[in-house]
């Protein structure tokens, strides 16, 4: 198949294109500036210069190939309402192209929208209160579409996503800890963040473009929580100062808006999407790739 990649060159995206390309599909992928459009050549893919502000050009792209992932997403905190309904509109566009075709559109998401604190699964709608709530109307928006033949699918990304070189939110403590010289978690620690490895996100990206179900909701979780106190010492480790704990008041000044995330218990499962779509998660774990990381 033929499939139009949005955020192409990004973190995930790139990943996405790689499997793709490696399983024998064709990519046309969304580049930005001249230097997306280099990085999509040298991994193989065809170019469609534009970004999410243009809806008419997504369209286009989107009528030219057999289905989409969308992978790209704006995560500047200034403006989060902003982003978010740019992610919904490009969702919208999508549909609109894609529909009564039957063909696969496959949207990113986050586990960010469930509700803390408590084990969740596939099945779980996103909670209002939850800082993640923003993203639920592109989440709605997509299973509307299997009603309109089209085979839409969700893929809700963990907290960290990672490699050696790239941890998600991980990586940002890693800054606040040579920034501030202590690895910093909440009370305890004994809160959890689910993980999977980039190339493990990256196929099941893939599974759900080819076998996923219309409608459904996939997570990519490998490790279905590790604690903050682990991530905190495994930074630790990595930049050479102390885990220290943060009461909830200090928490707040000392993460910003990186706090909400710090002090959740995210409890995700993925064995629904394992066994549905067959996916079996095979990348190194977090704290091995921050130890790798040195």
């Amino acid at each position: 198949m033929r499939i139009f990649v949005t955020g192409a060159t990004g973190f995930v995206g790139s990943a996405v294109v790689e499997e793709l390309i490696g399983a024998g599909h064709q990519v046309l992928g969304l580049a930005r500036n001249d230097a997306a459009v280099d990085a999509l050549k040298r991994m193989g893919a065809e170019v469609h210069r534009g970004d999410l502000s243009d809806p008419k050009g997504l369209s286009l792209a989107a009528l030219e190939c057999d289905g989409v992932i969308h992978t790209a997403y704006n995560h500047d905190w200034s403006q989060v309402a902003a982003a978010a309904e740019m992610d919904r509109r490009a969702v919208e566009v999508f549909g609109e192209a894609l529909s009564g075709t039957g063909m696969p559109l496959v949207i990113t998401s986050a586990i960010g929208l469930l509700s803390p604190g408590r084990p969740t699964n596939e099945d779980d709608a996103g909670d209002p209160h939850s800082l993640g709530a923003v993203r639920m109307p592109s989440e709605e928006k997509a299973l509307a579409l299997a009603t309109e033949n089209v085979r839409s699918s969700i893929i809700r990304l963990p907290p960290v996503v990672h490699d050696r070189t790239k941890q998600g939110l991980v990586t940002r403590m890693i800054a606040l800890a040579r920034q501030t010289g202590g690895a910093a978690y909440v009370q305890d620690g004994l809160n959890r963040w689910p993980a999977v490895h980039r190339r493990d996100a990256a196929q099941l990206f893939r599974l759900a473009l080819e076998k996923g179900a219309p409608g459904s909701r996939y997570h990519a979780i490998a490790e279905d929580g590790i604690a903050l106190r682990a991530i905190a010492e495994a930074i630790g480790r990595l930049v050479n100062v102390p885990a220290v704990s943060k009461t909830p008041e200090e928490a707040a000044s000392h993460f910003g808006f990186l706090a909400y995330f710090v002090s959740a218990d995210f409890q995700a499962s993925s064995t629904k999407t394992k066994e549905a779509l067959g996916w079996n998660p095979t990348g190194q774990g977090l704290i091995a790739d921050l130890e790798l990381a040195r």
